[in-house]
């Protein structure tokens, strides 16, 4: 068929047909056809290669048939005397309860705080995940997660921590599985039983049993935005480890809540006025004896393969008087005296721990220095070089001269280097004089003290040489105070402990303390003396700060440049130990042990002993011969025995002459 002729009109070039013939279309209508046909071939291949990713990551999930099995690790439970939880070790699970079960307020916390669209999204919020998006654009980092209480829920039970793309695409998947598998309040129900809230607790009724002492039906509005603080960062929004933290975080709970509809302005004023009197179950330093504790649970127990409830011989009323005994004074005069660190340790008669401070915070440092630290205990230790001296036939009213002595190349001082002549032994000891404490312990022999120190109680290795006499050789706090308790409990040894039974999840006893300490390790015939020589000490002595109006003896100590200050004393029913010092060595302004650990002995001894009876120390007291001043020039009152016809006639043998020369050992005794 021939073509049509082209038409041209006058003036115009005719212009060529297309190659082939037919009508010209434009070229850009077939480019943008190939490129819709390339978009639809790329959309099906993304369609394909997404769902083979999906695919292999819904083949990958993890195993979701264990969703109500907990696997944890074994747990210990450690209560006080009186049945009060002092600490959790491993993981501490309390009793499923359901919605209806808890305080009404808690969900409601948790909701407002960590995933407000919970009811209306499904497992997976894009919303949120764009507004986290927005923010985290905006400041810069990561400030605001996307992931709905659904997703955090599918991790916990499912999956690791690690922050990758497989992870949150699995995250994703068990979200959705989780919504088609159950209704939004089992999925709330689910997470707050599991969830892990700090101290070892998984699920908001362990935490409130950890924190605050009871269920979760019973936690009011502030405490369960404290507990719904925690799921952001357990530890660091912890009560027990930082109240002022902890309430802190709960006052942007409740802000949210505000925000969020679920309580009103008043609601939130009210519940702010009870964050001002929040209590946490237990006391910090509690820790200290907790750590203690668990660090001897294997010697009674075993292998950790069971949970275990460990009762102990705390008493949580001298606890707190404990701490604030110490807190106390650190607070007042820890600045003024260069003090930093204190301890404390209280033992009943029998060696039962009833109360212990291992440092000022247990949250800036888990040291104990009542367990831990070994120290110079200065003159706290001379009662066993008295002690050994009496055995050997000294007695309280035999007379000594304070004056300058030398052993060897060794000198001793007394506080102040001052000397105040003759004296008794009993005032020697009262006045905590330090030459005269080197001579006793000469006269009773270097060997014979230190074996009455073993004998009492005292298991740091102790050097055999004349400086023992001023306690030199180091200690613990929780041995030496140990080894007052003969002088309390009428002449028997103790040894310290702290767990009275072990019980497993059956109730079965593993542990029961039976028995008691070595016996009988001060001659009846002196214990009399030392008590009250050691009573001398509070009444007239160096440790008049401790005096709190009942029978009480103790004895203070102050070592080296004032690096460690002491102060052990008992009652006929309590006997406790005092530390102050530094970490790091240094010295204090000028804290003596009749000072600050006196008075915060006192003050602890008050509290400890109000509403007991007072009662004598366990043995009649033995009259001694008070200081009487020596007549004559300074340098007669300085060496007693040339006074005249007062004079002793010698010193005893091998003992300084009156022109200080050492004519060389004491026989041994």
């Amino acid at each position: 068929m021939a073509e049509p002729p082209l038409r041209v009109e006058p003036g115009e070039k005719p212009r060529p047909r297309p190659p082939g013939g037919g009508v010209s279309r434009p070229a850009a209508s077939g480019f943008g056809g190939r490129l819709l046909r390339l978009g639809v071939l790329l959309g099906l291949w993304c369609v394909i290669i997404g769902g083979l990713v999906l695919g292999y990551f819904a083949l990958t999930l993890p195993d979701t048939s264990q969703l109500t099995t907990a696997e944890r690790r074994p747990s210990i439970t450690i209560l006080a005397d009186d049945g009060s939880l002092i600490g959790n070790f491993g993981d501490l699970f309390g009793q499923p309860v359901t919605l209806k079960q808890m305080s009404p307020n808690l969900p409601k916390a948790v909701i407002a705080t960590e995933d407000r669209r919970f009811y209306s999204h499904f497992g997976v919020d894009p919303v949120g995940l764009v507004r986290a998006l927005v923010s985290d654009v905006r400041a810069g980092h990561v400030v605001q997660g996307g992931s709905t209480i659904t997703q955090q829920l599918a991790k916990n039970l499912f999956l690791t921590p690690d922050r990758s793309l497989g992870r949150k695409v699995r995250e994703a998947l068990l979200a959705l599985w989780l919504e088609h598998r159950f209704t939004k309040d089992q999925i709330l129900e689910v997470y707050l039983n599991r969830v892990y809230l700090g101290g070892g607790a998984f699920g908001v009724d362990a935490a409130a049993h950890r924190y605050f002492g009871k269920s979760a039906g019973k936690l009011n509005l502030f405490e369960c935005a404290v507990i719904a603080g925690l799921l952001k960062a357990p530890s660091r929004f912890s009560p027990a480890n930082d109240r002022e933290r902890a309430i802190g975080r709960a006052d942007q709970v409740l802000a949210n809540m505000v925000e969020a509809g679920y309580i009103s302005d008043a609601d939130q004023a009210v519940a702010k006025r009870e964050g001002a009197t929040l209590a946490v179950a237990g006391h910090p330093g509690e820790r200290y004896f907790a750590d203690w504790i668990a660090d001897q649970i294997h010697d009674y127990a075993g292998a950790n393969d069971r949970d275990l409830t460990v009762r102990t011989t705390l008493d949580p009323r001298m606890q707190a008087a404990a701490e604030s005994a110490i807190g106390s004074i650190l607070a007042r005069y820890g600045a003024r005296d260069d003090v930093s660190q204190g301890a404390l340790v209280a033992l009943g008669t029998d060696g039962a721990v009833r109360a212990m401070v291992g440092g000022r915070d247990y949250a800036q440092s888990q040291f104990n220095r009542a367990t831990q630290a070994q120290r110079q205990p200065g003159s706290s230790f001379k009662p066993f070089v008295y002690l050994a001296a009496l055995e050997a036939g000294l007695r309280p009213s035999d007379r000594f001269v304070d004056g300058p002595i030398r052993i060897g190349n060794w000198q001793p001082h007394n506080y102040g280097n001052k000397y105040l002549g003759e004296m008794s032994v009993a005032d020697a000891f009262a006045q905590s004089i330090n030459t005269i404490a080197v001579q006793v312990a000469q006269r009773a022999g270097i060997p014979r003290v230190v074996a009455v120190a073993s004998r009492l109680g005292i298991a740091s290795d102790l050097a055999n040489d004349a400086s023992i006499a001023l306690g030199t050789n180091e200690v613990n706090l929780l041995e030496l105070v140990s080894a007052y308790a003969p002088f309390a409990n009428g002449g028997n040894g103790v040894l310290a402990y702290g767990i009275s039974d072990i019980r497993d999840s059956d109730g079965h006893v593993v542990y029961r303390r039976a028995g008691s300490g070595p016996g009988p390790v001060v001659p009846s015939e002196v214990l009399g003396m030392m008590d009250d020589m050691m009573s001398g000490v509070i009444t007239r002595g160096t440790g008049k700060s401790a005096a709190f109006g009942r029978p009480a003896a103790g004895k203070t100590g102050t070592t080296q440049d004032y690096r460690d200050a002491w102060f052990i004393g008992f009652t006929p029913d309590l006997i406790a130990g005092v530390w102050f010092g530094n970490d790091d060595n240094s010295p204090m302004n000028k804290v003596t042990g009749g000072s600050l650990p006196a008075t915060a002995w006192r003050n602890f001894m008050i509290a400890a002993t109000h509403g007991t009876p007072a009662r004598a120390l366990p043995t009649a007291p033995i009259a001694v011969q008070p200081v009487q001043p020596v007549a004559g020039n300074p340098l007669d009152q300085l060496f007693g025995w040339l006074s005249g016809p007062s004079a002793r006639a010698a010193p005893p043998p091998g003992f300084p002459d009156p022109g200080g020369r050492y004519p060389g050992p004491p026989p041994s005794n």
